[in-house]
């Protein structure tokens, strides 16, 4: 199993945003990412929404990246480890734009982007920037497939409802080959039909544990699916968000202090088929405490579980 770090302020979600947090800066973020790497995490991942409307403000607050300008913020100040996004909102932008960033930037650092995609959920920031909610599953998967021609075609042509382009080349293409790993998040069956057909891997938020492993079976089940190399993203953390991000303090979501209780429990995920992981730090007095508890999970947690 490999392990993610989230960067600390860089969202301001009741449910998961320590006070202190809110104190610090880019730089700060940055010596986040370098210490990961330097622990041996696999990579750091990053949230995104462009708006916030403000019924929304107490549980999701407004402080909030666009994935994209983030992860190349972070790439250029690391030097080995993975960035990523968890999630971006994929129908919100253009996919020639998002395609042409993300091949960018694994370009530019050497082959160490992925992504996850997401479908959003907040039908306001939809409407602001008039992209129709009712249609954002839709957009998604044509974007998918829009983004996948574009990175493995040296002249692509795509001709969908939303997108179309012939007669181009766009360069350059991403480092990694085929390209860059392309997670879609979520729970409903539209996002494993999704992941099935276009994805290297699932990032669910909202499935029970013990239901995983029969939800990537139906996964594995849909068209598109073809035994390629597939990852499986899930954190026990991620259940204190329910659905509109309200506070649901899981009981199986507390961060225990006990290496081997830790270890225990990301071994259960892992006999569910995940693959990856994270986790929020348990509540600390600061930066300090959140850096020590990274050292920890690296030291006492991780070599168990490869």
């Amino acid at each position: 199993m490999e392990f993610l770090a989230n960067l600390p302020n860089c969202m301001h979600l009741k449910a998961l945003t320590q006070p202190w947090e809110h104190g610090l800066t880019g730089t700060d973020l940055l010596r986040v990412a370098r210490h990961a790497e330097d622990v041996g995490y696999f990579g750091v991942i990053l949230p995104e929404h462009f708006l916030v409307p403000v019924e929304h403000l107490e549980l999701t607050g407004d402080h909030w990246f666009h994935a994209s300008t983030a992860q190349a913020f972070v790439a250029g100040g690391t030097s080995t480890i993975r960035i990523g996004t968890m999630l971006s909102i994929l129908p919100l932008q253009h996919p020639i734009i998002t395609a042409k960033a993300l091949s960018t930037l694994d370009w530019l650092c050497g082959g160490r982007v992925f992504a996850t995609f997401g479908i959003g959920w907040l039908p306001e920031e939809f409407e602001v920037m008039g992209v129709p909610f009712k249609e954002r599953g839709r957009r998604t998967d044509e974007y998918l497939a829009a983004i996948l021609e574009l990175w493995h075609e040296d002249r692509p042509s795509f001709k969908g409802e939303f997108v179309a382009f012939d007669g181009i080349t766009m360069a350059p293409k991403p480092l990694q080959t085929p390209h860059p790993p392309l997670w879609v998040g979520g729970d409903a069956d539209a996002a494993l039909r999704r992941a099935a057909k276009y994805a290297d891997g699932w990032a669910p938020w909202l499935t029970r544990p013990e239901n995983l492993a029969n939800r990537f079976e139906e996964l594995r089940g849909y068209p598109g699916w073809d035994d390629r190399p597939f990852s499986v993203c899930y954190s026990l953390s991620s259940l204190n968000v329910g659905e509109g991000h309200v506070v649901t303090e899981d009981p199986l979501a507390v961060v225990t202090t006990s290496a081997q209780e830790l270890v225990d429990q990301c071994a259960e995920l892992a006999s569910y088929g995940v693959t990856h992981t994270f986790m929020h730090a348990p509540p600390v007095d600061g930066f300090e405490a959140f850096l020590d508890h990274m050292q920890w999970v690296g030291e006492e947690v991780m070599p168990h579980l490869r």
